[in-house]
């Protein structure tokens, strides 16, 4: 034990990452630290990458260097998807002192007793083959709601994505270990539990006979908890089934992150994508067929190999004509060990960042069109545990952003609230129908 240290983690990416961070953490605390913010001078810094884009490995160099400055003689560690892939270019960086990779992140504490600082970086990274373990996780104490891991890895090897090289096959606990995590977090203040993974309705897929209906029928019945939400989802799981089952769910959320990454037949088969447009289109349409207020979400990719102005057109138009909520526009990045760097015909890179403006531009216009539908009505809303410029921003049940005068006492809470206007940054302005705490 050694109460008198501290560590500062940080996290890059995905909500997935946000959960494992939160566990990391807490194996730091059981062993005495004290957590801490990056800037409040800590001894231990814990920097988890994203590889995803170009950007976030950028960033991961700038972090090293923001934590020396903060703290030259502090020991930083290096974990995440970026460690995984390229551990000895992180090793590189001047100022880290220790890599791990996917199957010894969790190992952390020990290693880092383990190891003595040196000018060399030690790195601690197997092949992604080894990574066999699935090990539980879940935010708490970092914001409202809390991201449960409830699978890792994927078996899909999409040709622009690393994920399957940075975390392995698709793995995850059993139906009956999952809910036992859910109550663990039942136990806290959290009101609301967003279900996270890198494909989780693979979850069950080669082991048992247990699948991801099955699993959000078992989190429906723990007490406790009063709001769920499926995180990203690929279109050929999401089943009726589970559509169905939302819809007549109190505590699953109508709202919906659906991937498409493209509108384009020609370029979803070049990205070895499980499904085509059509497929996508009747996913969307059941949902609002059944929950007419669901808010849906889309992730696209613009600039693939290949996309022509045309193919980008009928991606652009497909988009505009479905009743979808919002969109996360991702310019396509060339990624080592992808089979995509391979393709011929790249798109320029000014003509990759023109569609992505025109894409973000459609994205406002839908999200504001889905919050003005909802004028004058009034909805649940979680709010924050922070306030906003004097404002305490939350989420309605169909993932609508709404902000209120801050009080302290509506922290973290689930209030009843008329939405009166919508405001240039599409925020929603409301006022309480009921005066503090909905539910106890």
């Amino acid at each position: 034990m050694n109460p008198t240290k501290k560590v500062a983690l940080y996290t890059l990416g995905c909500k997935l990452n946000f959960s494992e961070t939160s566990s990391i953490a807490r194996m730091f605390q059981e062993e005495g630290f004290a957590r801490v913010d990056f800037n409040d001078t800590p001894d231990v810094f814990v920097i988890n990458t994203c590889s995803v884009t170009e950007n976030a490995d950028k960033k991961c160099k700038q972090l090293v260097k923001k934590a020396k400055k903060i703290n030259p003689d502090a020991f930083v560690a290096i974990i995440g998807c970026y460690a995984q892939l390229k551990p000895e270019e992180i090793a590189q960086i001047h100022g880290v002192n220790m890599v791990l990779g996917a199957a010894e992140k969790f190992k952390i504490v020990d290693y880092f007793y383990q190891q003595e600082k040196s000018e060399i970086a030690q790195i601690h990274a197997s092949k992604i083959k080894e990574a066999k373990d699935f090990i539980p996780s879940y935010s708490h104490g970092d914001r409202t709601r809390s991201f449960l891991k409830i699978q890792d890895g994927c078996d899909y090897f999409c040709t622009f994505c690393t994920i399957p090289l940075a975390r392995g096959k698709s793995r995850n606990q059993s139906i009956a270990e999952t809910v036992k995590v859910a109550e663990e977090i039942a136990k806290t203040n959290i009101k609301e539990v967003v279900l996270t993974g890198v494909n989780i309705g693979d979850f069950g897929q080669g082991e048992g006979n247990e699948d991801f209906y099955q699993l959000v029928q078992a989190l429906d019945k723990v007490d406790g908890i009063n709001r769920y939400r499926i995180s990203s989802i690929e279109p050929n799981l999401l089943s009726n089934d589970i559509i169905d089952f939302v819809s007549e769910s109190d505590k699953f959320m109508p709202h919906f992150h659906i991937p498409l990454q493209s509108g384009s037949n020609k370029i979803l088969k070049i990205m070895r994508r499980k499904y085509l447009k059509e497929l996508y289109s009747e996913r969307v349409y059941r949902i609002k067929e059944k929950m007419p207020h669901a808010c849906i979400g889309v992730d696209v990719i613009v600039g693939f190999p290949d996309e022509t102005d045309e193919d980008f057109l009928e991606t652009y138009n497909f988009l505009n004509e479905l009743p979808i909520s919002y969109l996360h526009v991702f310019t396509y990045s060339e990624r080592q060990n992808t089979t995509a760097v391979k393709l011929d015909n790249p798109v320029p890179k000014e003509v990759r960042s023109e569609r992505s403006k025109m894409l973000h531009i459609l994205s406002e216009k839908k999200k504001r069109y889905f919050y003005e539908q909802f004028l004058g009505k009034s909805f649940n809303v979680l709010l924050e545990a922070e306030q906003h410029e004097g404002f305490l921003n939350g989420f309605t049940e169909n993932y609508i952003k709404v902000k209120v005068p801050y009080e302290t006492a509506l922290e973290n809470t689930i209030q009843q609230i008329n939405i009166n206007t919508i405001d240039s940054e599409n925020v929603a302005e409301g006022e309480l129908i009921l005066n503090y705490k909905l539910e106890v």
